[in-house]
């Protein structure tokens, strides 16, 4: 029987991700700030529904924002890990990758009582020490890599990449790899950012957005017997009111066509039996 799953998710950054980039002014540092305010409208939105997410949460906002940490757990969703300073990994040592990984674990077994089962890295950017450093400490999948869209795979290491050369595909692990892409991600469409050295636009229609990822699914309605979609978002820009109504107009055209919703964690076990059968 088919099978088609939807996965929401939240990277819950709050103002991590201002920091690591060096926005550290009152007023990029707000729009964090935003975020953790926006938390309780997106948690009401998915109680009306029924619906359990996954949100991807740094160490920093556990320890920052620990009222609106502890809510999302109360409310029965999964806490992913999301590093603890949300500084990209392939801009670490192997040494200060796992320290940053630990501590964060850390604050999420304090919040939740276990460890994180996923991962996903801060802007998307895994080190050639990510995947092993994931297995050495335990987690089921990782949800960082873009090599396909709808079904799940294991992730692998070692791979060798070369100019002028070949690659070289490494060993396939017992991580499980959760795809995920930029499209289907609500920062790039909407954020507006301003550095020194560039201008991201972002601030597209929302519906029209919405849109194009209602279609993303039912291209997998149409392809797959059995897939999974995962939605990337943030509550400080999906949690913008208009943004919000968008959303709920998805929300509700997916579960008119048959999406069944479920944590990352819940849909990784489920393709690791399918993995591995």
């Amino acid at each position: 029987m088919p099978r088609h799953i939807v996965c929401l998710t939240f990277d819950f950054d709050t103002q991590s991700g201002f920091i690591a980039r060096g926005m550290t002014t009152p007023t990029p540092l707000s729009r964090g700030e935003f975020g953790a305010m926006a938390s309780g409208r997106i948690l009401k939105f998915l109680k009306e529904r029924g619906i359990k997410a996954t949100w991807f949460t740094p160490g920093f906002t556990i320890e920052s924002w620990p009222r609106e940490s502890a809510a999302v757990v109360e409310d029965g969703h999964e806490i992913g890990h999301h590093s603890w300073a949300h500084i990209p990994n392939a801009n670490q040592t192997r040494d200060e990758e796992e320290a940053d990984l630990v501590r964060a674990n850390e604050n999420i077994r304090k919040l939740t009582g276990h460890t994180a089962r996923g991962y996903r890295s801060p802007s998307w950017d895994l080190s050639p020490h990510t995947v092993d450093l994931l297995i050495e400490h335990g987690f089921l999948y990782d949800s960082s890599l873009m090599g396909a869209d709808y079904i799940p795979y294991r992730a692998r290491r070692g791979d060798v990449a070369e100019l002028g050369k070949p690659f070289r595909f490494g060993e396939p692990t017992d991580l499980i790899e959760m795809p995920i892409s930029w499209s289907l991600d609500d920062h790039p469409h909407f954020e507006f950012i301003r550095t020194p050295q560039t201008v991201v636009p972002g601030l597209q229609p929302a519906r029209a957005v919405m849109q194009s990822w209602l279609d993303e699914f039912l291209y997998m309605k149409k392809t797959v017997d059995w897939g999974v979609l995962t939605y990337t978002m943030h509550p400080y820009v999906i949690g913008r009111g208009y943004r919000m109504l968008a959303l709920e107009g998805l929300v509700e055209a997916l579960a008119k066509e048959g999406a069944v919703f479920m944590t990352m964690e819940a849909a990784a076990k489920e393709a690791r039996v399918r993995l591995f059968a």
